[in-house]
């Protein structure tokens, strides 16, 4: 019963780890594409500070990061951790688009789920 356990343990990690990347993957390539429709995704006020491109650019590269690490199975609870942070920023920061960005709740706690089974 137990190898079935940890049988089971690496599966849900491994669903848990290619869905997250997925999410990252997405995210970084559609917004390398158009940069100008996702720009408009970030907070107007980190504008003030950085232009949103370069702050989209370095965002997108950092989610490549995360991907990586992911599909790689790297680092996985601190990456996953970090996933879990990222999302609750974008939900904090973005609030007021919550009809679209509700989903950003599940993804946040697939990242949690993940930590907890790598710890």
């Amino acid at each position: 019963m137990i190898s079935g356990d940890v049988s089971r343990q690496g599966l849900v990690s491994f669903f848990l780890r290619i869905g997250l990347a997925a999410v990252f993957l997405y995210a970084a390539v559609a917004s390398f594409m158009d940069p100008d429709t996702w720009a408009t995704f970030l907070p107007t006020f980190m504008g003030e500070m950085v232009p949103l491109k370069t702050l989209l650019f370095a965002f997108s590269a950092y989610e490549l990061v995360l991907a990586a690490a992911l599909l790689l199975d790297k680092y996985v609870f601190q990456v996953a951790v970090l996933s879990a942070l990222t999302m609750i920023g974008i939900l904090v920061t973005n609030a007021a688009g919550m009809d679209v960005l509700f989903r950003d709740v599940a993804i946040m706690f697939m990242a949690l789920a993940l930590a907890a089974l790598k710890k």
